[in-house]
């Protein structure tokens, strides 16, 4: 049996176009100060996590070899089966499409990002195929809605290498796929958004588009806000990480679509940022000396997923002022290396299994299975940014928690 803590590891690779298996190697090092190695770790790690489901979904054996995992408490693995595979598709490609199209790669990564495009844009062929083995469920419960939303947000992260390259006819069935989804009404949540998110894809792209659903998420939000960059998921507050899976990172890429199409005001769409940044700020707070972070609320299972803010806003130049970019890139390596080097992360095969640290499967909430997990590519957004930026090249720098821990001089923290 493959130890789990060799699953990450060196590739070999036979050629350009070849698609490689990640093979049973150490765990890549980071010596200290070298600040490009944290790179080369981010974007091993994140092919390990993505490949198994980009090389299935790419044979049209998606179905046939994901395993179905969920909390054992709860005895409904038959119902989640309906669902998982979508999740798994939307939640991955929403992660791995900045890296997709990240320029001024070379070397082992350039080939990791080639063999991921390859197998991703001949697994999209299927899964909107009638008479493909891999045919999702796109509007059959309601579950569906919030991961044809995942992949309206992945084709919005990197239209140039995901969508643009499907041939027509993919392209149309998709396009069918994300509208059949008007008929699963949303509640009053976080769900608003994946319907929005899909009629700004639409709009994107110059197709027709529903006005009322677009709407809807975005006017609903504007009154869920309560301050210091949180907003309700719902009228009043939840305590977990929505705001960093769902909320913030949705409602940014919406008024992303929205502004040069001329339909909301600058001015609205620089206060959606601020009000990002400054959760940015507190997720950076958030990250403890020992790259740790508090397993609060709904979803935990998402792993480094709950860090998905500081991620977008690292990948869009966004930073605030306090957070600079090395800060940030140790952070949440950090968090990355205790998270997924955990025994038991992965499987024998290679596919994520449920847990927060490792193999914790009475930690899911009864609606997560193995496709669910996947949302723990999201908070590797920055592989978008190229090798050269600062991002990458500024030497290591300790980030709030570490600083206030060890007794050096950090900023003081505000509200706004």
């Amino acid at each position: 049996m493959m130890n789990r803590r060799s699953f990450l590891s060196a590739l070999s690779f036979t050629g350009l176009g070849a698609i490689a298996r990640p093979g049973a190697f150490p765990w890549p090092t980071l010596p200290g100060g070298v600040a490009t190695d944290d790179r080369a770790y981010w974007a091993k790690l994140l092919y390990h996590i993505a490949y198994p489901v980009c090389e299935a979904l790419a044979e049209d054996a998606l179905k046939k070899r994901m395993p179905v995992e969920v909390n054992p408490a709860f005895h409904n693995q038959q119902e989640r089966a309906q669902y998982t595979y979508l999740e798994a598709v939307g939640r991955t490609l929403s992660g791995i499409a900045p890296w997709l199209a990240a320029k001024g790669v070379t070397g082992e990564e350039a080939r990791m990002q080639q063999t991921l495009q390859e197998l991703v844009l001949k697994g999209l062929t299927h899964i909107a195929d009638p008479h493909a083995a891999d045919y999702l469920n796109f509007h059959h419960g309601g579950q569906p809605l919030v991961d044809g939303a995942f992949l309206s947000l992945a084709f919005l992260r990197a239209k140039s290498a995901l969508w643009d390259p499907l041939d027509r006819q993919t392209q149309q069935r998709i396009i069918q796929a994300i509208q059949s989804q008007r008929i699963i009404r949303p509640p009053q949540s976080n769900w608003l958004l994946f319907a929005s998110i899909n009629e700004a894809f639409l709009l994107s792209i110059g197709q027709p588009f529903d006005q009322s659903r677009l709407w809807e998420g975005i006017q609903a939000f504007r009154k869920w806000y309560l301050g210091d960059g949180w907003y309700g998921d719902g009228p009043q507050l939840h305590l977990d990480y929505y705001n960093a899976y769902v909320i913030h990172p949705f409602l940014y890429q919406i008024y992303r679509v929205l502004l040069p199409a001329g339909m909301v005001e600058e001015q609205e769409y620089q206060q959606i940022i601020k009000r990002m940044q400054r959760y940015g700020e507190e997720q950076e707070r958030l990250i403890s000396p020992e790259g740790t972070y508090p397993p609060l609320g709904r979803s935990i299972v998402y792993r480094i997923g709950a860090l998905q803010v500081l991620a977008d806003l690292a990948l869009q130049h966004l930073l605030p002022e306090s957070l600079k970019p090395a800060q940030v890139r140790c952070a949440l390596t950090a968090v990355m290396k205790r998270q997924f080097e955990a025994p038991g992360t992965f499987d024998t095969q290679g596919w994520l299994q449920i847990g927060f640290c490792g193999h914790q499967p009475e930690a899911a909430n009864s609606y997560i299975s193995t496709g669910s997990l996947y949302l723990c590519t999201n908070g590797f957004l920055p592989l978008g940014l190229p090798p050269d930026d600062a991002f990458w090249t500024d030497p290591d720098a300790e980030w709030t928690a570490k600083k206030a821990w060890n007794g050096l001089a950090f900023q003081a923290d505000h509200a706004i």
